[in-house]
């Protein structure tokens, strides 16, 4: 049994290009875990193993890494910045109980900087800040922590200031211990000296070291006392203080220093060690109802004396099988043990469990509470769900993914990979719960759904090389819907004579508009039997057969009342065929003169912007069309609500980016059908009717 005070499972997460997945690679180099250090550059970065990952020089799925500081266990995972797959971001700050959030030392904080910072803020996890890339043009360590205080309305301690900049950066003198840390020109990480401060940091370090003690000591009001009294805080005292206020996030500690050239990353592993909690000092997960979904009240105590409790969160398919990543919050999973899935109440059993390091992988006997391990080979597990102990049934509060907003229509091009293609994109579907699929009832094609562009860009990519399955890509899709606007009394008669028994049917109807969401209802008022009863379900099954396909431009139609008060029928050639036929014939001839109209779904946009953007925002909404809600200013910008056609809101997300120099974000989803404006109605009637004549 290990002790887990000696455990911290941290994510790296930033912005693009902020240097996340080179500070993972000089962090395994020092720990010893690789000795050749690879560049994101070069497509040769450990963590990136995805081609498109090499290729374009970006991460796009978070990978999971184990390595040694001090004796103590870190549980590394490096998440993807890009926008399009925050979902990973997302699921890897649900089960970590740190996080080092690095910030480009020219660019600051940008804006999925923001966007990460906030979903670590929701899920409480406790940071520190590393501000990298200090040789750069351009770089000012000052600036970023001024951002940081503004940008992020959060507060950071400042523990090491640059010595040197841009190419004369050289060390960083840690403001704790008054000490300088040099490097040399060779380039490893381990060629440093710890020298005094140069004379012209003197005075800068100890006005920060004074700032430090002040902030740190609130968190313990003896030694604030003390403190007032002219009394000096023991190192111990001071850095127990600091874990406390990070722990509690009442500041965040921050770093500089360049992990491209090797110069500050101890330190940082040092504050990792010393100041980011262990399992046991995070605030225990709470325990929900499976079937409400509602907290219990309980929590997963971090304990190994617990019963099994942990959370799948992320699921990849690789050269070995499915890999099904685990965080452990309670209690202890063998080998050849059997366990329940509670969200599907099938038991597994545990076969392989292995530990990660990027795509490699040391076999494991058993993992305890803390650990983050993948199991190979579990069959019903999805992102989210609870494992625990078949005694002990309990689910873990699930993860929340955000909706889909673009869509695009793909087809196999030869028709010989259909399978292929539907077994494909099943698998990818298990891995990223932010990508969906659905098939098109009319046009029988297969529907993609994903967060943005890029994103699907990337699936169609994987599928192409992957999996070997070449897609043609379609146009986005909107689905139109028609109703009628006005009511109309009209009768229609069926009859056919041609020798023998005929076919009779009479009906008298009203057609009238439904409440919204109504779908379709059909009543009777006949009396004095002038319609048979046994003729209604005929009658109510032709009507209803037809609203499948409207008349204005064959989409279905929602929300019609159709009332029978009176017809007529002959007793011999009046059948139940012939009275659906008849009501077929009433419908095409009564919904033309019922003011048919067409209907497009309107979506519920959530727009993120920073403040000196939201009337660029605004009236780019108004253009397209949309209404807005409401406005909210935060302390990282104003979030604005709208309701817009969907129709309008194709390449928004490129849009959005350029309106706000890439800080804006957005979410939507389906609200309701309304209405279309005239000329729009008239262009799509048109292109059905262009699209029917070519078939």
């Amino acid at each position: 049994m290990t002790d887990l005070a000696k455990y911290r499972n941290i994510g790296i997460f930033a912005h693009v290009d902020a240097g996340k997945t080179t500070s993972t690679e000089r962090i395994l180099k020092l720990t010893g875990k690789i000795h050749k250090t690879g560049e994101v550059h070069d497509g040769a970065a450990t963590t990136d193993f995805m081609e498109q990952e090499a290729e374009r020089g970006i991460t796009i799925q978070s990978a999971a890494t184990t390595c040694f500081w001090n004796e103590h266990r870190l549980n590394i995972i490096d998440t993807p910045g890009h926008v399009d797959f925050t979902v990973e971001v997302y699921r890897s700050l649900k089960v970590l109980d740190g996080g080092i959030g690095v910030f480009c030392g020219s660019g600051g904080v940008e804006p999925q900087s923001e966007t990460n910072w906030r979903y670590a803020n929701e899920s409480e996890v406790a940071r520190c800040i590393f501000v990298n890339k200090l040789d750069r043009m351009g770089a000012d360590f000052y600036r970023v922590v001024d951002q940081v205080r503004n940008v992020l309305a959060a507060n950071p301690l400042v523990m090491t200031l640059p010595i040197g900049i841009e190419d004369d950066f050289v060390g960083v003198v840690d403001v704790l211990s008054q000490k300088a840390y040099i490097w040399d020109d060779s380039g490893l990480p381990e060629n440093y000296e710890v020298t005094d401060i140069p004379a012209d940091l003197v005075e800068k370090a100890a006005e920060y070291r004074e700032q430090l003690i002040e902030t740190a000591v609130e968190q313990d009001d003896e030694l604030m006392m003390a403190y007032m009294d002219g009394e000096e805080p023991s190192l111990e005292d001071i850095k127990r203080c600091i874990r406390k206020g990070t722990r509690d996030l009442a500041f965040f500690p921050t770093y500089c220093g360049s992990a491209f050239k090797n110069k500050g990353i101890q330190l940082v592993l040092d504050a990792v060690v010393d100041y980011l909690p262990s399992p046991t000092e995070v605030d225990p997960q709470p325990l929900t109802d499976g079937e409400t979904g509602e907290a219990t009240g309980e929590t997963a105590l971090v304990s190994i004396d617990e019963p099994l409790r942990a959370l799948a969160f992320k699921i990849m398919d690789d050269r070995f099988g499915a890999l099904t990543f685990i965080r452990i919050y309670s209690g202890v999973m063998r080998k050849g043990d059997t366990i329940l899935n509670s969200f599907t109440g099938k038991t597994e059993r545990i076969g392989r469990m292995v530990e990660m390091h990027a795509d490699d992988r040391t076999e494991l006997d058993y993992a305890q509470a803390g650990d983050i391990i993948a199991v190979v080979g579990m069959k019903n597990v999805q992102t989210g769900h609870t494992l625990c102990d078949p005694k002990n049934p309990c689910t873990l509060e699930p993860m929340i993914f955000p909706e889909p907003v673009i869509s695009i229509a793909v087809a196999p091009k030869d028709k010989g990979s259909t399978e292929k293609m539907g077994i494909a994109i099943g698998k990818m579907v298990a891995e990223d719960p932010s990508f969906q699929v659905e098939t098109d009832e009319d046009s029988g094609e297969t529907i993609l759904k994903g967060m943005g562009e890029l994103h699907l860009d990337i699936k169609v990519d994987i599928l192409k090389r992957t999996y070997g399955v070449e897609l043609t890509v379609g146009q986005p899709q909107v689905a139109y819907r028609e109703t009628i606007t006005r009511e109309v009394e009209d009768s229609y008669t069926h009859k056919k004579q041609s020798g023998g028994s005929g076919q009779f049917g009479k009906i008298d109807y009203r057609i009238k508009p439904g409440e919204p969401n109504s779908g379709f209802t059909f009543s009777s008022t006949v009396v004095g039997g002038n319609v048979p009863k046994e003729f209604f379900p005929a009658i109510e099954k032709g009507f209803k057969g037809m609203m499948e396909t409207g008349t204005l431009a064959g989409f279905p139609v929602l929300d019609v009342e159709v009332e029978l008060y009176d017809g007529g029928f002959h007793a011999v050639d009046s059948s139940a065929i012939a009275f659906e036929i008849a009501a077929k014939g009433a419908f095409r001839q009564s919904i033309p003169k019922a003011g048919p109209q067409l209907l497009e779904p309107i979506m519920k946009v959530d727009v993120f912007t920073p403040e000196d953007h939201v009337g660029d925002v605004i009236g780019d909404i108004n253009r397209r069309r949309g209404m807005i809600k409401d406005q909210e200013a935060g302390a990282t910008g104003v979030r604005v609500k709208a309701d817009v056609p969907l129709s309008e809101m194709f390449g928004y997300i490129g849009h959005l980016r350029t309106m706000t120099s890439g800080r804006g974000q957005f979410s939507m989803e389906f609200s309701h059908y309304a209405a279309c404006p005239a000329n729009v109605a008239e262009t799509v009637i048109a292109a059905e009717k262009e699209k029917k004549a070519a078939k």
